[in-house]
């Protein structure tokens, strides 16, 4: 593990760039503000290396700049509808920063914290945060680890851990966008989803409770589909038309750590495959996305895509889904694998 500085952000607090690199040079940097990607090179089918996460060059452009580029993402990740929950006959308000619902965390999320970090064994890293009691309006001091692996065969493992002070509820997940072409858009490559369902929602992204099954739907991605194509699908599904494009949560098939999703650009050979043990994927094909990014590459729409494996957004208020409490002294544990490799 190789460590160097990245500045300061606007409270004085220190940032560091971290690499992990495993023996056959794939390279995995992280940063402790957001304990986030920064970026993740690995080599196509002819052993070229490119940078296949998007990223910012500086500090200041990941406080400034929207978009939460490669964040961990808590304490409540994708929306919570109406910008409050209640939990055991309490209510809790939030703060709204998506119209009226909560995004992300909040006004504050983990995204903006500076995260305490060290080694673990030979290539990996652990970060931690300690998000005190009602912090953007959530029940009870969280205890958070957040541990990068990077392996042999091109696994960049990602555990998920917390333990709580009070009832609470939670939901975390990794935000980096993708492009395994490392340049240019996402429209050629490959997307697969295991997945008959996704979760039905309001124009302002609010499940409503109701699955739909994709099947004749831009969402059918049972088979792997050219993304570019998907887009070019319009008048089949509302709520595809109205987000330009892919910004829905996935209901994944089976349980346990499984294949959730595989992305490749046939181009350069280069593939990830998506292991999760979470219920739901939130696909977005970034078409959000504005500006420079690292290097000055185009960050443009669809120039990458979030593959976010989560629980189902706004579950606080549909009993019928996996339940996100935690309850006091229990321990939350989740594993993300992003697997790396070229065909």
């Amino acid at each position: 593990m190789k460590t160097r500085h990245f500045g300061r952000d606007a409270k004085g607090r220190e940032a560091v760039l971290i690499t992990l690199e495993n023996s056959g040079g794939m390279k995995v940097t992280l940063t402790n503000f957001g304990a986030r990607l920064v970026g993740i090179e690995c080599r196509d089918r002819r052993g070229a290396l490119k940078d296949v996460c998007l990223g910012f060059d500086s500090l200041e452009e990941y406080e400034t700049r929207g978009g939460y580029l490669g964040a961990t993402i808590g304490r409540w990740s994708n929306r919570i509808g109406g910008a409050s929950f209640e939990l055991a006959g309490k209510t809790y308000p939030l703060y709204a920063n998506d119209g009226r619902n909560a995004l992300h965390g909040g006004k504050e999320g983990f995204d903006k914290k500076i995260w305490d970090y060290e080694q673990i064994g030979d290539n990996g890293v652990r970060f931690r945060y300690v998000s005190p009691d009602m912090e953007e309006g959530f029940p009870g001091e969280l205890d958070t680890w957040v541990t990068f692996t990077l392996g042999e065969g091109g696994e960049l493992d990602i555990r998920y851990q917390a333990v709580g002070t009070k009832d609470t509820v939670i939901n975390l997940t990794n935000h980096a966008y993708f492009n395994l072409a490392g340049e240019g858009t996402v429209h050629d490559h490959l997307l697969q989803v295991n997945a008959a369902r996704v979760l039905a929602a309001t124009p302002d992204l609010i499940p409503t409770g109701d699955f739909l099954d994709v099947a004749g739907t831009p969402y059918d991605l049972r088979a792997p589909r050219r993304i570019g194509d998907c887009l070019t699908m319009r008048g089949a599904n509302r709520m595809f038309d109205d987000a330009k494009g892919f910004d829905i949560d996935y209901a994944l098939e089976g349980h346990g750590l499984r294949e959730a999703a595989v992305l490749s650009d046939p181009a350069s050979g280069r593939r990830m495959r998506v292991r999760t043990d979470q219920p739901g994927l939130q696909v977005y094909s970034g078409q959000g996305l504005s500006g420079k990014g690292k290097n000055g590459a185009e960050l443009s729409p669809y120039a990458g895509i979030a593959l976010e494996t989560q629980h189902h957004p706004d579950s606080v208020h549909l009993p019928g889904l996996p339940t996100t409490v935690l309850l006091a002294g229990k321990e939350f544990d989740s594993r993300t694998v992003y697997v790396f490799d070229a065909v």
